[in-house]
């Protein structure tokens, strides 16, 4: 692995001096992880099944890194198929080439190894790991993200007395093949089996509190599709940090989590000396279903709660839509301090800013060439087996459409679907669900303002109800039934980037698209924009056959 190890540390070495921060870049330091990819055999809710782990483990290891951070993640593929993985809340900046989706690169073959390098640039908060490519994700490879604040820019809040990565999510004991199966034939999943916490089944997780003290949980659905509501018995919940953005402190006896979302809560031992349940309970399914897991208070001499409790004593007392929908309307963005930067995060005015063009994309579900497929303006997403982001380098045509990205008249159809955004635009984009089940939307290399919620279809006059004053920042958001979720976003990061659902299913059925941000015309792509094409990437596809003839 050394010409790998090799192209690796040529690949920072630009990243370091391209870096817009010349004064900081003797300061940034160079983080170094080999990470395996294997399977094993884990039974978390008491059923065998083949999982993905990374170093043996499951959930994966922490990837703890400080604004500004270089990371070079030498990813080995164990595993009998290509894998990728995406880092689901970092933004890349500049740097789409290491974004870990199959529109932007090629897999990594079994047996082989592939090194990501990449900038943590100027951003702070909670994230995650995850396997991209069909429904591997469904089957672990997950892990945890810190981003902290470099010691000169202040948090908001007292340091807390510790810190825990609370990985929630849905799980199947069915094989992802099985999975697969249902998917491929029209068929919708069943129900999932449980509800896991740090990748183990109820009351089988402890965390310990010190009586007085306070601790940080970073909370990350990382579950296949299902919203989760979190809470802990008797305490309450301080919400402080969404996927990057510091919040309006606010108290909560619950939050919801809908899939693929962050969020930090400041949580104080300060009930009385006793065992509690740290609960993560599914919204919008019948049944419900629990993941429980024990918090401790040390020294109290208390046993565990006992494992045969009643769930149904845990039973969220407010599983509706509108109720979920003004809790998320509640939540905002904390003005007062900075993020990343020292600047406060309420100086950038974005509801002055001139919305240069809308994009409403709309989701469905249709029959195509008599399968049962899921798809966005019509077009259900189809993987061309040539990375996208390479065909646009190499200039290889026909393996992408650009769309216009609004809906238009069309006989749903299979498409390789790429949107064309001008760099630094500032652009609304509209989400809007038709369907009787809530979606959840992510944006790679982007956070967005999430500026509105409605039921119903967006109407242009809607966005006389939007907060343009201190809508929180985040990069994935949901969209309840029936209703409409409108962003802003300033496209200051050039290339290609996925734009999907971050329900499992509904991805591998079609529901993705890809942004493509560029200057455009015949402008030559500057390096301070956007990082040029690494000395390690894998080339596949019909830009193979491309770049041996530029050779």
């Amino acid at each position: 692995m050394g010409a790998q190890r090799l192209a690796a540390v040529l690949a920072v070495v630009a990243l370091v001096l391209l870096s817009t921060s010349h004064a900081a870049d003797a300061e940034n330091r160079q983080v170094f992880l080999d990470w395996e990819v294997s399977y094993a055999v884990r039974s978390p809710l008491g059923v065998a099944k083949r999982v993905i782990t990374i170093n043996r483990r499951l959930p994966g290891p922490l990837l703890n890194l400080t604004t500004n951070d270089i990371v070079h993640v030498n990813v080995v593929n164990t595993l009998d198929e290509p894998f990728l993985l995406t880092w689901n809340g970092l933004q890349m900046r500049r740097n789409s080439w290491n974004d870990g989706v199959a529109g932007t690169n090629c897999a990594i073959p079994p047996g082989r190894n592939w090194t990501y390098v990449f900038q943590a640039k100027d951003e702070v908060g909670s994230f995650f790991y995850r396997p991209s490519l069909g429904l591997h994700a469904a089957a672990g490879g997950h892990g945890p993200i810190r981003v902290n604040n470099r010691p000169v820019i202040a948090v908001p809040f007292a340091q807390p007395d510790g810190e825990f990565d609370v990985l929630i999510g849905d799980w199947y004991n069915m094989d992802v093949k099985k999975m697969r199966e249902y998917l491929d034939r029209g068929r919708d999943l069943p129900s999932p089996d449980g509800i896991l916490i740090n990748g183990l089944g109820t009351y089988e997780t402890d965390f310990t509190f010190k009586p007085g003290h306070t601790y940080r949980l970073r909370v990350l659905n990382v579950g296949t599709s299902t919203s989760l509501s979190f809470r802990i018995q008797g305490h309450k919940l301080l919400l402080v940090e969404v996927e990057g953005t510091y919040t309006l402190q606010k108290h909560y006896a619950s939050l919801d989590v809908h899939a693929g979302q962050s969020l930090s809560v400041l949580v104080t031992a300060d009930q009385p000396p006793k065992p509690y349940y740290m609960v993560a309970s599914s919204l919008f399914v019948r049944p419900e279903l629990f993941g429980v897991a024990n918090v401790l208070y040390a020294g109290s001499g208390g046993d565990p709660p006992p494992s045969d409790a009643p769930l149904d004593d845990l039973s969220s007392s407010h599983n509706s839509y509108n109720r979920s929908m003004e809790q998320a309307r509640s939540i905002s963005m904390n003005m007062t301090c900075g993020a990343a930067r020292p600047n406060p995060q309420g100086s950038f005015h974005y509801g002055r800013i001139n919305v240069t063009r809308t994009i409403l994309l709309r989701n469905d579900e249709a029959d195509i060439d008599g399968r049962r497929r899921c798809t966005v303006n019509g077009v259900s997403f189809a993987n061309a087996g040539t990375p996208l982001k390479l065909a646009d380098h190499f200039d290889v045509a026909g393996i992408f459409t650009v769309l216009s990205g609004l809906p238009e008249r069309r006989t749903p159809s299979f498409g390789t679907t790429v949107i064309d955004a001008r760099y630094r635009d500032f652009v609304q984009i509209v989400f809007e669900n038709k369907l009787q089940s809530l979606q959840t939307w992510h944006l790679d290399g982007y956070s967005f303002f999430v500026t509105g919620m409605g039921w119903g279809k967006w109407r242009p006059d809607a966005r006389s109800t939007y907060n343009l004053v201190d809508a929180i920042y985040r990069s994935t958001v949901q969209v309840y039934p029936a209703s409409w979720t409108a962003v802003l976003v300033s496209l200051d990061n050039e290339g290609i980037w996925n734009l999907r659902s971050q329900d499992l299913g509904r991805r591998y059925l079609g529901q993705e698209t890809y942004m493509r941000v560029s200057q455009g015309g015949s402008e030559v792509t500057d390096p301070r924009d956007e990082l040029p094409m690494p000395s390690n990437a894998l080339v596949c596809g019909k830009a193979k056959s491309s770049k041996l003839g530029r050779a």
